[in-house]
């Protein structure tokens, strides 16, 4: 199927507008704090009502974890505005000592009898499901390496283009696919060469290179400096989130992405053999998403892939509200990109990939790293240079002009360390230490979200202000 999805057979039948259709969501974590950097252990605030029913901020592993989620939008920029107004609610809501944790690696910690997991009511079979589960996630990875947050994008190319190409490929090349294989396999081509690339994702976004020490041993030894204030910060790479003391599987796993068929088949051996609890507990840098997300595995063999779930990026702490637009527009340009990169043969990619994303986490700003490719040793930056010079070629071929200035960019981010979020929370680690620098970007950021609330009427835009009462749902309701 690999020159079904080439650039040219796509360029045959779509306009880069056409390819740029879609569906998109963002989903971000974050901690609360108070205002000398430690976890709050307050209840998840009563403003936002039932965690089960509200569908826009819930909790993830914590009661402390505060978790937004969006609906799926036709475009980034909807998708990113919403999240963006989300944001701003859920940091107004907070009480006036209670801050977001703008970072991927969390704050000071308590003791870990005292780190409280998300709490459930009102449905009992649900509520009891979401609680037994992440008593489970505790018990087996450790309640601190559960607060490690981050941001995922979903995104889907609109089912009505793809039905289009199916039929477009089907009458012209005669291959013997149902619509549902055609499909998946567009995904599934992603999924992989995203895997193979995510090292180039990490570099680009990552934004974690400090701990504080009530973190795990395992990452504080990842770690060489000492910031005099209880916190330990590296120099070398730029996210000790995606480095090899991240939330990952205690073993590698390896399920095929050749078929769906294949890689429910290889997860669901994971969950017989005890290796995960659950299908979702298989952690990867991208995710096969279903229809129907409680029987995962059922729903991906009926109905295929329903869109894919990207989870590397760090949280970013410059911007007020943790991501910033241009980093998702990039995210979907390259999406696209891994649809029409070729790819190898060779067997053992998935290792490989992990070597290298692990690699660039902990080492990206050394000089002279170099990678693994298909079994050889290749030039980190030659490989970069590689992307940047293919993902030119597809914006210029193909007409997408909004991202050229995009790409130029992102472009000089990679040619220049400096530039690069990592780097430039390295500067302020260094001048103010970790939790301070991160206290002082969290103040700074919710009291972005009250001048933007107070002043510019937000609340009661056309736009978002039929969403008020679900997001915050607690206060409406009495």
């Amino acid at each position: 199927m690999d020159d079904v999805f080439s650039l040219s057979t796509l360029k045959e039948y779509f306009t880069g507008e056409r390819l740029l259709e879609g569906l998109f969501g963002i989903e971000w974590e974050g901690l609360r704090t108070l205002e000398d950097g430690s976890l709050s252990l307050r209840p998840h605030p009563t403003v936002f009502g039932n965690k089960l029913t509200n569908p826009y901020i819930t909790t993830d592993f914590s009661e402390s974890q505060v978790e937004i989620i969006t609906p799926a939008f036709n475009s980034v920029k909807e998708a990113f505005q919403f999240f963006s107004f989300i944001s701003d609610l859920v940091n107004v809501s907070l009480d006036d000592d209670e801050f977001i944790w703008f970072q991927s690696l969390p704050c000071i910690l308590p003791d870990s009898s005292k780190i409280p997991i998300a709490k459930y009511y009102g449905k009992k079979e649900l509520a009891k499901k979401s609680m037994d589960y992440r008593k489970g996630l505790a018990k087996k990875y450790g309640l601190r390496k559960q607060l490690i947050s981050g941001i995922h994008f979903n995104f889907s190319f609109k089912d009505e283009m793809v039905q289009e190409f199916y039929k477009h490929i089907i009458e012209d090349t005669f291959i013997d696919i149902n619509y549902k294989g055609f499909k998946d396999s567009l995904y599934l081509k992603i999924a992989r060469n995203y895997i193979k690339h995510a090292w180039f994702i990490i570099y680009l976004t990552g934004c974690s290179v400090a701990a504080h020490k009530s973190f795990t041993d395992e990452c504080i030894k990842l770690t060489s400096i000492s910031d005099n204030n209880g916190s330990f910060y590296t120099e070398y790479g730029p996210s000790l989130r995606n480095a090899s003391c991240g939330y990952k599987n205690l073993e590698p796993l390896w399920p095929s992405y050749n078929n769906v068929k294949e890689f429910t088949r290889d997860v669901q051996s994971f969950v017989d053999k005890g290796i995960l609890s659950e299908a979702k507990e298989l952690y990867t840098q991208i995710r096969l998403k279903p229809k129907n997300p409680n029987k995962m595995l059922e729903s991906l063999n009926e109905k295929g892939i329903q869109y894919l779930e990207v989870r590397t990026l760090d949280i970013n702490p410059f911007y007020k509200c943790g991501l910033i637009q241009k980093d998702m527009d990039f995210l979907h340009l390259f999406l696209i990109y891994c649809l029409i990169l070729d790819e190898s043969d060779y067997e053992n990619w998935q290792e490989e990939a992990i070597l290298n994303e692990e690699k660039v986490a902990q080492f990206g700003y050394l000089p002279d790293l170099e990678l693994l490719k298909d079994g050889k040793k290749v030039s980190f930056k030659d490989w970069g240079l590689e992307i940047f010079e293919g993902m030119e070629k597809m914006v210029y071929e193909l007409d997408m002009d909004y991202y050229k200035p995009i790409l130029r960019s992102l472009k000089k981010r990679f040619l220049n360390p400096s530039l690069t979020y990592g780097k430039r929370l390295l500067k302020l680690v260094k001048k103010e230490g970790f939790i301070k620098s991160q206290m002082n970007l969290s103040m700074n950021n919710k009291k972005t979200s009250q001048y933007i609330v107070n002043h510019t009427n937000l609340l009661n835009d056309d736009k978002f202000n039929k969403y008020v009462p679900i997001a915050l749902q607690g206060k409406y309701s009495n």
